[in-house]
C-alpha cells in the first residue's frame, strides 16, 4: 500500500476535526492501530479501507493516492497539463505543469474563502507574504542564472540576508492580526463545505496541504 494512504488517512480525520480515539472507536479498531496505520507502520486490509472510505465520504482511489478526486475520477493527462498554451509556456515539463496548477488551485481556494470575509487586510497580507516568497525564490533563480541583479531595485547583498523573507514573515503577522481581529461570521471551513464550494480546485488544496503537512511533521520528528 503506499505512502500516500496513510498521509490521506492522518489528514482526512483532522479535516473532519475528530481524535484517534473517536475515530478510531467509529471505525471499530483501537486507537494504538489507528496511530499505526497513520503513521504507516502497518498496512490495513480490504475490509478497513472500505470502512474509511465510508467514513470519511471519499473513494478508494482518493484514500490510496491515485487521484486527487475525493469522488475517483482519475485525472487525465490533458486535465493534468490544462491548456495547451501552458504547456508550451512550461516547455513540456508535466511535472512543472503539475505543481504549477496545485498551487494556482490551493491559492484560488484560499483567497476564494478570504474573499467571503471581505477583509482587505487579510487579502492584501495575503497576496504580500506568497508574493515575497515568489520574489525570493525567482531572485534566487535569476542569480543562479548569471542575469544582472541591477534588474531590481533591493541590493543584491541585503537580497541575500533573506530581506524578502523577512518581508513575507511581517506580512503574514498582518494576515494573522487581521483574522484575529475578524468580527464577521468566518466560511465554513470543513472539508465537505469547501469540496463543495470549490469542486475542482479544492482537490488541488488537499494535495498542497498534505504533502506540506508531511515535510513539516518530518521535521518536527527530528
Amino acid at each position: 500500500m503506499t505512502s500516500e494512504f496513510s498521509r490521506t488517512l492522518s489528514l482526512l480525520r483532522r479535516e473532519r476535526g475528530v481524535s484517534q480515539r473517536t475515530a478510531a472507536a467509529d471505525l471499530g479498531i483501537s486507537q494504538a492501530l489507528l496511530s499505526h496505520y497513520e503513521k504507516g507502520v502497518r498496512e490495513p486490509g480490504l475490509p478497513f479501507v472500505v470502512k474509511a472510505c465510508d467514513y470519511y465520504h471519499v473513494s478508494a482511489d482518493f484514500i490510496l493516492g491515485r487521484t486527487l478526486s475525493r469522488e475517483g475520477g482519475m485525472l487525465t493527462s490533458e486535465e493534468i497539463l490544462g491548456a495547451a498554451d501552458e504547456s508550451k509556456v512550461l516547455q513540456g515539463s508535466v511535472l512543472a505543469t503539475l505543481q504549477s496548477k496545485l498551487l494556482s488551485g490551493a491559492i484560488g481556494v484560499l483567497f476564494g474563502l478570504l474573499g467571503k470575509l471581505g477583509d482587505k487586510a487579510a487579502i492584501n497580507a495575503a497576496a504580500e507574504h506568497l508574493g515575497g516568497s515568489v520574489y525570493q525564490l525567482y531572485r534566487h533563480l535569476y542569480r543562479a542564472g548569471g542575469a544582472n541583479e541591477q534588474y531590481f531595485a533591493l541590493d543584491a547583498d541585503f537580497c541575500a540576508m533573506d530581506a524578502a523573507a523577512a518581508d513575507a514573515k511581517l506580512a503574514e503577522l498582518r494576515y494573522v492580526r487581521a483574522l484575529r481581529q475578524q468580527k464577521g461570521a468566518f466560511p465554513d471551513l470543513s472539508a465537505e463545505a469547501v469540496a463543495e464550494a470549490y469542486p475542482g480546485r479544492c482537490q488541488s488544496l488537499t494535495q498542497v496541504l498534505s504533502a506540506a503537512d508531511k515535510r513539516l511533521s518530518a521535521l518536527a520528528e527530528k
